[in-house]
């Protein structure tokens, strides 16, 4: 049992990306707890669920699975592009992962020069149109049998097509989980679920492609060997499956809390209109006497 927790291949980046971010977000927790500043239950375990989960499937034995067969593979995919970036941008933790970092950290001179060079990238891979291309032709871009053949033979290759899942998760879910409503700097409502009902055709399409195939389109398994005696049609089936409904799926829930998000501030809005006119009225009535 020990044994299947401890790494396939050891990844010095996955390991230390995992254990610093758990560090980082703990001391942040300690930081604002320190300031009297509320941190709260659910968000702090959607964040740590969301990192341990990237962590078991980079880097314990699940990784020779993920290797060694399709449906394997795309249940990692599937954690790393959607449900692990999914549990880490609902649980909001920028502002005690930047509570964590050393002082030394925030006032240095470098920090600024690198925001000021990354803004201009990252509202661009953040724009409305640009972000779903990114994260659905991701998924494209590495099931590609040839491309997905040559990356599954390079440890490299290999590497770069799961952070590249991974970092394009993050992105992509910040983005639509972004607490802050549009006049706060956050993406307008609206526009975040028509992103998320436009890439769902595209998930479903390539994976009902790959489950209703008929003949293999991912022969890297077979000259590989598959770690399980699964036939070859099952394997991709099951892989085609995980492609196409999960990933669709996560696209509702999605939905589902963005209109929460809309709801609230709609709630909020109304609480506070009736005190807004009430003090509107004290006003002009303390102006006339």
């Amino acid at each position: 049992m020990l044994n299947s927790l401890l790494p396939w291949e050891f990844s010095a980046s996955w390991f230390l990306a995992c254990l610093g971010a758990i560090a980082l977000y703990l001391r942040g927790i300690r930081q604002r707890r320190r300031r009297g500043t509320p941190v709260g239950f659910w968000r702090p375990l959607a964040f740590l669920l969301g990192v341990a989960a990237i962590y078991t499937v980079t880097q314990t034995r699940y990784d020779y699975l993920a290797q060694y067969m399709f449906f394997t593979h795309r249940g990692q995919h599937l954690v790393l592009h959607h449900l692990a970036p999914f549990l880490i941008a609902l649980a909001a933790p920028l502002p005690i992962l930047t509570a964590g970092l050393p002082p030394f950290l925030t006032r240095m001179p470098a920090m600024n020069a690198v925001g000021r060079v990354l803004r201009p990238l990252y509202r661009t891979i953040q724009h409305p149109f640009v972000a779903p291309l990114l994260f659905v032709g991701l998924i494209y871009f590495w099931l590609t049998p040839a491309v997905h053949f040559d990356a599954m033979l390079s440890r490299p290759l290999y590497d770069l097509m799961n952070w590249s899942m991974a970092i394009e998760g993050l992105l992509f879910w910040w983005l639509i989980l972004d607490p802050r409503p549009a006049g706060a700097g956050g993406l307008a409502y609206g526009k975040r679920i028509a992103i998320l009902v436009a890439v769902m055709p595209p998930q479903i399409a390539l994976g009902a492609y790959i489950t209703f195939s008929d003949h293999v389109l991912y022969d890297v398994y077979a000259v590989c060997g598959r770690a399980w005696p699964l036939p070859p049609l099952t394997d991709q089936q099951l892989g085609g499956l995980l492609t196409w409904i999960p990933a669709a799926m996560m696209s509702v829930v999605g939905t589902l809390i963005v209109l929460r998000y809309l709801l609230h501030g709609q709630r909020s809005a109304a609480v506070s209109s009736p005190n807004n006119v009430d003090t509107d009225k004290a006003e002009a009535g303390n102006a006339a006497i």
